[in-house]
């Protein structure tokens, strides 16, 4: 998989991909993403990319042109249009499922926004979709993009050492993932749950998958809707509730 980032601050975004799990995929040739500067493809002679908004109000806007012709040398560059994602506040909250359907694809283009904003004229000529990290507002693009970057790349084939790496982890399954300890069995006087230290396997993994569905029913109910339950997981969840209502 190709993902182009097209960004005023390609230094910042390299510094990131090209470090840990994600810059070891990319070594390998598994994965490959570029940042590509919007700054390059401005007609401006002082190197501007941004303007003052029509109608008056504060601070600065980027300009289409520099970024639409930015996405046109990358299209000739790959012979063929790549889904475009514009990082915006005001898009559709990202989630592992949508992460995974993004790293199905083929060649992803994410643009990155700063100052107050793009001018809409190009996102409505370019942009697919529009994803968002959060509700919240931060002083560029550059950081939700890596954010998307890297929760597609942990779901391509070889990127991770196996694929148990990211379908049992939180949110994967529509359930959070379950809690998990390491060396040593005590400390500071708290225990690893008994069932951890019995080697049999069939108790840890129903362990696991209650101790799943307890925490995601605890901090997250809304996402047990579209989780896969059993009959008797639903039970669980069931008795989870009368238990709770009792207390």
């Amino acid at each position: 998989m190709r993902i182009d980032i097209l960004t005023l601050f390609p230094d910042m975004c390299r510094a990131v991909f090209n470090e840990s799990i994600t810059g070891r995929a990319i070594q390998k040739g598994i994965l490959q993403i570029h940042a590509r500067n919007i700054r390059d493809y401005t007609l401006d002679k002082h190197n501007r990319v941004d303007d003052t908004p029509y109608g008056g109000g504060m601070g600065m806007l980027m300009q289409a042109q520099p970024i639409y012709d930015c996405f046109k040398a990358l299209c000739e560059e790959l012979g063929e249009r790549p889904h475009l994602v514009y990082m915006s506040p005001q898009g559709s909250v990202l989630t592992q499922q949508k992460a995974v359907e993004l790293s199905k694809l083929p060649n992803l283009c994410i643009l990155c926004g700063h100052y107050e904003g793009v001018d809409e004229r190009v996102l409505e000529e370019i942009v697919d979709e529009e994803i968002s990290i959060g509700d919240y507002v931060l002083t560029g693009g550059e950081l939700p993009a890596l954010v998307l970057a890297d929760s597609i790349a942990r779901m391509i084939d070889g990127v991770l050492a196996n694929e148990d790496a990211y379908t049992l982890e939180s949110h994967y399954n529509s359930l959070l993932e379950y809690p998990q300890y390491t060396k040593p069995a005590v400390w500071n006087e708290k225990e690893v749950p008994a069932v951890l230290l019995s080697g049999h396997h069939a108790n840890i993994e129903k362990w696991r998958r209650e101790q799943s569905i307890r925490r995601t029913f605890e901090r997250r109910p809304d996402m047990l809707e579209s989780a896969d339950l059993s009959a008797k997981e639903k039970q669980f969840v069931a008795l989870l509730a009368m238990n709770e209502e009792d207390a």
